[in-house]
C-alpha cells in the first residue's frame, strides 16, 4: 500500500513539476511576445511619424510648387502688361513722327512763302503803304487800296504766327517724343528684368517639382498643360468676344426651332431636349438655370476644386463607373465659343458663352465625338459630344468648369454652385 501511495506521489510531483515547468516556459513566451508587441508598437509609431513628416514635407513641397506658380503667374501677366506698354509706346512714337513730319512740312511751306514775301517786298523798292494810299484817284479808290493793304498787312501777321506756331508745336511733339522713347527703353529694360526672374521662378518650380512623387509629378504635369493651353484659349476668347456678345446680345431663337447651325439630330439620340427645356438626360434644372452635363445616373462627382493632394483643380470631374461614352449635354442656351481637338491637356474640349453671363468647359470627350462648331447656337439638353478619355487623363470622365464673364482661365468658379 505504501509502494502504491509512493508511487502516486511520485506522479503527482513529476506532473506539478512539467506543469511549472510549462507555466514557465508560457510565461517566458508570453514576455516575448510583450515585449515583441511593445516593440512593434513602437516601429508602428515611428513609421506612422515618418509617414506624418513625409506628409508634411510632401504638402511644404506642393505649397512651394504652387507658391512659386503664382509668382510665374504675376510675373508673366507683368511682362503681358510691359509688352502692351512697349506696342502702345511704339504706336505713340510713330505717331510723334508721323506728326513731326507733317509739321516741318507745313513749316517748311510757310517758311518758303515768308521767303516769297519778303522778296517780293524788297524788289517793290521803296514803295510803302503811304504811297500806295497817296496814289489813290478817288474815295472809293482809297477805301479799296486801305482794306487790301489791311488784309496784306493782317496776312504777313498770320503767316509769321502760324510759322512761329508751327515751330513750337514741332519742338513740342519732339520733347514728347523723346520721352516715349526714353519711357519705351525703361520698359524694355523692366521687361528683361521681368523675364529673368520669370526664368529664374521657372527654374525653382522646376527644381521643386523634380522632389515630388511620381503620383504628384504626373498630378503637377498635368496642371501645367492645363495652364499653358489655358493661355491659349484665353486668347482665343479674347479675339472671338466681340462677335460671341453680339451674337448674345441677339434675339434668341424661338421655342420651335434653333439658329442657324443647330442640329436636332445632335440631342435626339441621347434624349435630350433641344427645345430649351429641361432635359431627362441632364435631370433638373438648378436655381442658376443648368442641368447636370451627364446623364443623372452618372452625375455623381468624383473629384472637386481641389485634388486630394491639395492641388487646385478648378474644375469638378464627372467620372463613375460605366460613364465612358454617355452623351455630354449642354448645361443651358448658349452659343459655343471653341470646340476642338487637341492630343494634349484637355483633349477634345468645348467652351459655351451662355445667356446668362456665365460660360462652361468640357473636356476629354470621347475622340471624333464633338457635335457642335464654333458660333453655333447650343440649347439646353442638347447634346455636345461623349465622355472620353483624350489628352491627359487617367481614365474616361468628364472635366466640368464654369467661368464668370470674359470666361477666362482666372474666371473659374466653383461648378457644384450653379448645378441642380
Amino acid at each position: 500500500m505504501k509502494k502504491i501511495f509512493a508511487k502516486i506521489l511520485g506522479g503527482l510531483i513529476i506532473i506539478i513539476f512539467v506543469l511549472q515547468f510549462n507555466v514557465m516556459v508560457y510565461a517566458d513566451e508570453i514576455t516575448d511576445l510583450q515585449n515583441q508587441q511593445a516593440s512593434n508598437k513602437e516601429k508602428l509609431q515611428d513609421a506612422e511619424n515618418q509617414k506624418e513628416q513625409v506628409t508634411q514635407e510632401k504638402s511644404e513641397t506642393l505649397k512651394q510648387v504652387e507658391a512659386i506658380e503664382s509668382e510665374i503667374a504675376d510675373y508673366e501677366s507683368q511682362i503681358n502688361e510691359l509688352d502692351t506698354k512697349i506696342s502702345d509706346l511704339n504706336n505713340q512714337i510713330t505717331e510723334a513722327e508721323n506728326k513731326i513730319n507733317q509739321k516741318q512740312e507745313d513749316y517748311d511751306k510757310q517758311q518758303e512763302l515768308l521767303e516769297k514775301r519778303l522778296v517780293a517786298t524788297y524788289e517793290a523798292g521803296e514803295t510803302s503803304f503811304l504811297d500806295v494810299l497817296l496814289s489813290s484817284k478817288s474815295l472809293t479808290d482809297l477805301i479799296s487800296n486801305y482794306y487790301m493793304i489791311s488784309e496784306v498787312a493782317e496776312a504777313d501777321m498770320n503767316l509769321m504766327e502760324s510759322i512761329e506756331n508751327e515751330k513750337k508745336e514741332i519742338e513740342e511733339a519732339k520733347i514728347t517724343l523723346e520721352q516715349s522713347k526714353q519711357e519705351l527703353d525703361s520698359s524694355k529694360t523692366e521687361k528683361e528684368s521681368k523675364s529673368v526672374q520669370l526664368q529664374s521662378a521657372k527654374e525653382e518650380k522646376n527644381a521643386y517639382v523634380a522632389q515630388l512623387s511620381s503620383e504628384e509629378q504626373d498630378l503637377q504635369q498635368q496642371i501645367d498643360e492645363l495652364e499653358e493651353a489655358n493661355k491659349s484659349i484665353d486668347a482665343e476668347i479674347k479675339q472671338k468676344q466681340e462677335e460671341i456678345q453680339k451674337l448674345l446680345q441677339q434675339q434668341r431663337p424661338s421655342s420651335g426651332g434653333s439658329s442657324s447651325g443647330s442640329s436636332s439630330s445632335g440631342s435626339g439620340s441621347s434624349g435630350g431636349s433641344s427645345n430649351g427645356s429641361s432635359s431627362t438626360g441632364g435631370g433638373a434644372v438648378s436655381s442658376s438655370g443648368f442641368i447636370y452635363p451627364v446623364p443623372s445616373a452618372y452625375s455623381r462627382i468624383t473629384t472637386y476644386m481641389y485634388y486630394s493632394s491639395g492641388q487646385y483643380h478648378g474644375a469638378v470631374d464627372f467620372g463613375s463607373s460605366g460613364i465612358n461614352g454617355q452623351p455630354v449635354y449642354a448645361v443651358a442656351d448658349g452659343i459655343v465659343v471653341t470646340a476642338k481637338a487637341l492630343n494634349y491637356s484637355y483633349g477634345n474640349y468645348i467652351i459655351i458663352a451662355h445667356d446668362n453671363g456665365l460660360y462652361t468647359l468640357y473636356a476629354h470627350g470621347q475622340q471624333g465625338s464633338i457635335r457642335v462648331s464654333e458660333y453655333q447656337r447650343v440649347t439646353q439638353g442638347q447634346q455636345i459630344m461623349n465622355v472620353g478619355s483624350t489628352g491627359n487623363s487617367t481614365g474616361p470622365h468628364l472635366h466640368f468648369e464654369v467661368r464668370t464673364s470674359p470666361g477666362l482661365y482666372d474666371n473659374r468658379v466653383n461648378p457644384v454652385k450653379y448645378l441642380p
